[in-house]
């Protein structure tokens, strides 16, 4: 998720039509046969919502919270609670990330069911599983020093990779790729399969027409805005641009009216006006870099202008990663140049 809070501005008008938020371990009715379950979270942004969708006579779940002991045990309390032993009969991840994906493959097992996933997300989640206890790449090195990392950070990210993996159950070796455009008979509902890009490389979000329902999972949240980053593995990506696309897609496809259900934050109505909040906000920070970029800069000398919250060691790599994808952006639209000097250290600055 972001560093900072991108709130709704005053006169967006979101609509928050549920007062209160299911306790651990419980559920709230949506609308029949959909219901709203909230697991807790180890880190800043301290919680997760999940959706339990009525399947005949038993459940599809979608996203699942991350791999630990506590999210477990409030599993358990669901199933002989609200979910009155009914079984899971499939579960659906609308993206990687360890608080969507993290326990899915103990989900998978334990019900003998298939995950659902889109395939490039299902394959990346591997791979980045695949690297804890791996030592950290020399790439990875060198694309943080040439950020700007001081030496202290470059020590912090080589103690954190492979991470990732600590927060996602192993995960099946066959699972049920979804993509856009795909129909899913869930109960009595269909569920239409729409894809948003850039928070990750093929985020789904599932849009029920006829009961006016989307769940956004990271791709709308109402108060904070979604982490966009650009990685070691791919140092000259875009995904600024393909996340800015994505809010334009939805905005022009989803009814102002439709109830979202996004992962974060409470269920509201105001999709298209929130949409826009987020495709400004980062367009005016664009702004802010080229402006702060008409001396040469590095990625880590911009916080500044994308950051309210304080600049810490727990999300510095994600602070660097958010900028240097508004700095790509920027790049791409030919409107700043990237230098690399001597001791291997990028330098921005307007065109």
């Amino acid at each position: 998720m972001s560093i900072s809070e991108a709130t709704a501005r005053p006169g967006s008008n979101l609509e928050y039509p549920f007062q209160t938020r299911p306790e651990l371990g419980e559920t709230i009715a949506i609308a029949p046969g959909v219901y709203w379950v909230r697991m807790r979270l180890p880190m800043q942004l301290n919680h997760i919502n999940l959706w339990l969708l009525e399947d005949g006579d038993g459940w599809t779940v979608v996203d699942t919270g991350i791999h630990d002991q506590l999210t477990a045990d409030a599993w358990k309390m669901l199933f002989t609670g609200s979910m009155a032993g009914r079984p899971i009969k499939r579960v659906i991840v609308t993206h990687l990330h360890p608080d969507h994906v993290g326990l899915a493959g103990w989900l998978v097992r334990r019900f003998d069911v298939q995950l659902w996933m889109t395939r490039t997300d299902y394959l990346l989640c591997r791979n980045l599983v695949a690297d804890t206890g791996q030592e950290a790449p020399a790439e990875g090195v060198r694309f943080y020093r040439a950020a700007g990392f001081p030496e202290s950070a470059i020590e912090d990210y080589k103690t954190r990779f492979g991470f990732f993996g600590k927060g996602v159950y192993k995960l099946p070796n066959a699972y049920r790729r979804i993509q856009e455009g795909d129909r899913i008979e869930v109960g009595e509902r269909v569920w239409e399969v729409v894809i948003g890009r850039g928070h990750a490389p093929e985020h789904a979000c599932l849009w029920c027409r006829e009961e006016n329902l989307f769940v956004s999972g990271d791709q709308i949240l109402p108060r904070i805005s979604s982490n966009v980053s650009v990685f070691p593995t791919e140092p000259d990506a875009n995904p600024l641009q393909d996340w800015l696309d994505s809010c334009g897609k939805l905005k022009s496809l989803l009814p102002d009216d439709v109830l979202v259900l996004p992962s974060h934050n409470e269920p509201f109505r105001g999709a298209r006006l929130r949409l826009q909040d987020l495709i400004d906000m980062h367009e005016v920070n664009m702004e802010k870099l080229l402006a702060l970029c008409s001396e040469p800069k590095r990625a880590v000398d911009v916080f500044p202008a994308l950051f309210r919250s304080r600049i810490t060691s727990g999300n510095y790599g994600m602070a660097t990663g958010e900028s240097l994808a508004h700095l790509n952006c920027l790049i791409a639209r030919g409107v700043i140049t990237r230098v690399t000097d001597s001791h291997g250290i990028d330098w921005y600055q307007t065109v």
